[in-house]
This record gives C-alpha cells, structure tokens and sequence, in this order.
C-alpha cells in the first residue's frame, strides 16, 4: 500500500498557520506605524497647551490626556514611532485646526510655539519697560514672562554682559514676538543688540560735520529728538535745530530734558522755577547735551541725531496740531510763540 510521505500530511495546515501569524503581523505593523494618523480631538474654540522646559514624554502624555487632545498611551506610541522624546520643545502651543497626533507631536518637535507680540512704543523709558516686563497682565496684551526672569535693574549690564554703566536708551522700541513664560533677560538681551546694531547703522552714515563726538552722543539726541515730536516729519528738522545749537555752543533749552531730570516730582505741569532749578538734566541752566539719553529713540530719532538737513533754524514751536514751526532767529520764534501758543495774531 503506498503512503504518503508524512512531511506531506502535515505541509497545508503549518502553511495556513504560517500565512495566519504573517498575516496578524502585517497587520499589527501596520496598525503601529498608522498610529501617528490617530485623529486628535480638538475643540472648535481650539486648546492651549503648555510645555515647560525639560518637560518629560510621561509629562506630555499626561497633559495630553488630561486636556483629551489623545489617550496618555496613544501618544507615547506615537512618541516612540516618530523618536519625539529627545526632542520636545518648550512653549505654549495653540492647536485650533483638525489634525493628527502625530500632526501635535511635530508642532511641539518644531518648537512651532505660540507667539505673542510685546511692543515697546518709540519715547518709552527703560523704567516702562520694567514695569511692562514686571506686570502680571501687560496692558499691550502681551506675554507674561517667566517668574524670576526680569532682572534687577542695578544687576541689568551685569545679565546683559555689557561694560556700559547707563543703560537708559540702549534698547531698541519696536515690537517682539515671545513665546508665554519666556525670560524677560532673553528680550532684554535682544532689545539691547538690536539698539547696538541700529546705532551703529546710523553713526555709520553720520553727516562729516556733525558736532557729535561718539554714537553715545548720538543716543543722547536722538532721545531728545523721540521725545520733541511724535510727528516723522518733523523729526529731521528738529534734528537740525539741536545740531545748529550744539554746533554754535547755543544752549539746548529742551523741556523733555528737565521733566527727566525731575523724576517722580514731575506731576505733569512744567513750572518756570523748574526750568531754573539746575539738575544734569537742565539744559536751560547747563550747556551741551544732558549725561545721559532721556528715552528710548526710534530709527527715524537716530538718523534724525547723526544727518539732520542742512538748515539755519536754531528754534521751533509746537503748532497744536502735531506739527512744529521752525523759526531761524529769535525774533520769528516769538512771533510763532505768540501764534501758535498765546492765540495772538
């Protein structure tokens, strides 16, 4: 009787079951590998997230499944899958699209965080800022900085490893965009750079006859200048008028000076015993510029410091509309005075 070979008996069944666990296996790879397309829910309003430094995938996940962004185990899956644990991110990251968790999981690996503008408006002083950097809720609806991160103002050049011993002016007005929770010493370092660079720009292109002996010079009139006029257009003409001063060893007799030099005894009314007190910062009582600038100057300031327009103008007067009338002797200014700010014709 012939047989058939025993290996043969045996040869369909294990090729089932082979194909069967190849088949679960392909199936279970494929189902690993398409977790990173594991749908995140998220609110129609969006939700915030933040990610702290240092924060652990544990950390993440938990957050994760706490805000039902995803389940804590979804997302140290996919975690493992894309390699994110070594490279999160801190921030504060807004998700208010359709997407992903692996979609999430990328955001958080760019560092793609959510950034809030803080301006610094041109004619500020270093002691806005402060209290800008220092408040709870910043009134320009900015960030809130990190606890402990704004420094003390006697340590300032110390955190921004600077030799300068006055740093009122050295920062540049303009708006930054910060991640919350971000350290105030961070913008501060990067306000204070961007001053250097822009000053620097300018003194580069500084008029040859220019009565300025240094761009620390140039800081001090800019400030003056920014704090003049709000007007652009005005800014080059007043630029010339403190240029001609300086130039002939006329006294700069600006207001702004004296109110910087009153402090916190300034109550927002000029009087003329002020303007006859003598402090560094009277320029009615003291030639020359004052020791130190006054505000924060903008582009427009700086350029205005170092290259004013050739002019005879030595005087100038605000005209109640936000322009200025500039007179060349004494004479036309009082004239203009009389006009513009007595109502006399």
């Amino acid at each position: 009787m012939l047989r058939a070979p025993i290996h043969s008996f045996y040869h369909a069944p294990m090729k089932k079951l082979f194909a069967a666990v190849f088949a679960m296996t392909l199936l279970a790879a494929a189902g690993w590998f398409a977790l990173p397309l594991w749908p995140a829910t998220i609110p129609a309003d969006g939700v915030s997230l933040s990610v702290r430094q240092g924060s652990s995938l544990a950390r993440l996940a938990a957050d994760l499944d706490k805000t039902g962004i995803a389940p804590s185990w979804v997302v140290q899956a996919v975690a493992r899958i894309r390699g994110s644990a070594r490279r999160l991110r801190a921030g504060e990251y807004l998700f208010d699209t359709p997407q992903s968790v692996g979609d999430v999981l990328a955001s958080i690996e760019s560092g793609n965080a959510r950034q809030l503008a803080v301006t610094v408006v041109e004619g500020s002083r270093l002691s806005d800022v402060y209290a800008m950097l220092s408040a709870p809720a910043p009134a320009n609806g900015s960030a809130t900085f990190a606890a402990g991160s704004v420094p003390e103002r006697a340590k300032l050049a110390e955190a921004l490893k600077t030799d300068a011993k006055e740093l009122e002016g050295y920062f540049f007005p303009d708006t930054y965009f910060v991640a919350p929770g971000s350290s105030a010493t961070v913008l501060l370092r990067l306000m204070h750079k961007r001053m250097k660079d822009e000053l620097d720009k300018a003194w580069a292109q500084r008029a040859q006859n220019t009565p300025l002996k240094s761009p620390y010079e140039a800081l001090i009139l800019a400030s003056i200048i920014e704090k003049e006029t709000g007007r652009d257009a005005d800014r080059p003409l007043v630029g010339s008028v403190f240029t001609n001063r300086l130039r002939i060893g006329m006294r700069m007799q600006t207001d702004p000076t004296v109110i910087y030099g009153l402090g916190e005894k300034f109550d927002g009314n000029l009087r003329k015993v002020d303007l006859q007190t003598d402090t560094p910062y009277n320029t009615y009582t003291r030639n020359g510029l004052p020791p130190t600038p006054i505000a924060l100057p903008g582009r427009a300031s700086l350029r205005a410091a170092v290259a004013p327009p050739p002019s005879e103008f030595l005087y100038f007067v605000a005209r109640g509309d936000g322009t200025s009338e500039f007179s060349k002797n004494l004479a036309e200014h009082n004239r203009a005075v009389a006009k513009y700010q007595l109502g006399q014709k």
